[in-house]
């Protein structure tokens, strides 16, 4: 991975509970497994010497069931734990060890947390917890109350600003927790299980809220669940945890595709394929027809010769623009029109590469095969309805 790129490097992480970690570690590094470690010293290896980076505005999620090690790791991220070995590398200065007035300097200029439980101080208005860390900036207090104000309103709670926490629901809260991390204006957001206490129904409208923000705000985010159907709604890439190391890294369609062992298809076995699988990852190159370049006659040809239906008619730039059926283009021909424009039939299903195959279903009423077009709107290739049958009801093995 370009490094260039990368926001946070996280290099042979090691962190170890207990009161001698120093002899563990040799132990560990001697060849010594978490269990023989935990028997003969009593001392817990929490993070087992990971590593992986984090790309400038990439949501990246680490998943992981309770005892993973997924909340010891966020918490190395921000040196609320500092680990015992390893380096944590943020816009390329190695933190792991820094002392702590710098680090309350990067915790207040480039990192944001948001927990679980919201953490909100219940006698402070929605406005003045999410102030809270413009103050301690030091920013004063019109133009904090502006910066709160502005926050708010992106989050869709500005004319909550003055009533306490406790007049709001669980997510409206969770939304608070959200607007003070955004605030302070930090690159990177660490969000240990930030949804996780609340409601189904309310859950998945704050994840959709979160994947709309980051699409305008593109943060570099961290966020830590143990619910693998967040994960792979939420993640651009998912670092899969247990005891303590990474067993898989890969985007959600890598996960589902290519698991990396019995743990991780233990994990997707029952996961709706639909939803996570892209068109744009199962489309089929086909061949397609080029305005003012092919003819009727050549289209004709090539549709009996690769036993073709129809054909896609694509523009100068590669976009398509109709789609033309063989029973028409013999037609045509017999009565000696040569025009494609006449004959090709311009409503017709198109997606993009990034749609869901659950969000396509719908679109084969038409009886065609659904173009597929990339984030320019240049055709990929096709999706038939049976190709999205057979991916969809594939095991992985």
């Amino acid at each position: 991975m370009d490094s260039s790129q990368s926001k946070i490097r996280i290099k042979n992480l090691i962190k170890i509970y207990g009161e001698r970690p120093r002899g563990a570690l040799k132990i560990f590094r001697e060849g010594g497994s978490r269990d023989s470690i935990l028997k003969t010293t009593g001392n817990l290896l929490a993070i087992t010497d990971v590593s992986f980076t984090v790309n400038q505005g990439e949501l990246f999620v680490v998943m992981g069931l309770s005892g993973s090690g997924k909340s010891t790791l966020v918490r190395c991220l921000n040196r609320l734990l500092t680990p015992t070995s390893g380096h944590i590398y943020i816009d390329g200065e190695d933190i792991a060890h820094l002392n702590e007035k710098r680090m309350r300097e990067i915790r207040l200029t480039k990192m944001s947390m948001v927990f679980q439980h919201f953490g909100l101080f219940p006698h402070k208005t929605v406005a003045e917890n999410v102030e809270y860390g413009l103050k301690m900036q030091g920013m004063d207090k019109a133009k904090r109350r502006h910066k709160t104000l502005e926050t708010l309103e992106v989050v869709g709670l500005a004319s909550w600003a003055d009533y306490l926490p406790s007049s709001l629901s669980g997510g409206m809260q969770q939304r608070v927790g959200l607007a003070r991390a955004l605030a302070t204006d930090a690159e990177i957001l660490l969000m240990d299980e930030p949804f996780s206490a609340l409601d189904p129904l309310i859950r998945r409208g704050i994840q959709d809220e979160l994947l709309r923000l980051q699409k305008k705000l593109h943060k570099t985010i961290v966020f830590i669940s143990h619910d693998i159907h967040e994960a792979l709604k939420m993640g651009d890439r998912i670092a899969v945890m247990k005891d303590g190391y990474i067993v898989q890294i890969g985007t959600p369609e890598e996960l589902i595709t290519q698991p990396a062992d019995d743990y991780i298809r233990a994990f997707i076995q029952d996961v709706n394929r639909a939803q996570v699988l892209k068109t744009g990852s199962i489309a089929r190159q086909t061949i397609p027809l080029i305005l003012g370049q092919d003819f009727a006659q050549t289209a004709l040809e090539q549709m009996i010769h690769h036993d073709l239906e129809q054909m896609y008619v694509l523009d100068w730039h590669g976009k398509p623009v109709g789609v033309v059926k063989k029973q028409l283009l013999k037609a045509a021909l017999q009565t000696g029109s040569e025009d494609i424009t006449q004959i090709m039939q311009t409503d017709f299903p198109k997606v993009k590469a990034s749609t869901s195959l659950e969000n396509i279903f719908y679109l084969y009423q038409q009886g065609l095969p659904v173009a597929v077009v990339d984030a320019e709107g240049k055709f990929k290739g096709v999706v038939e309805q049976s190709d999205v049958l057979a991916n969809i009801g594939r095991l992985s093995h």
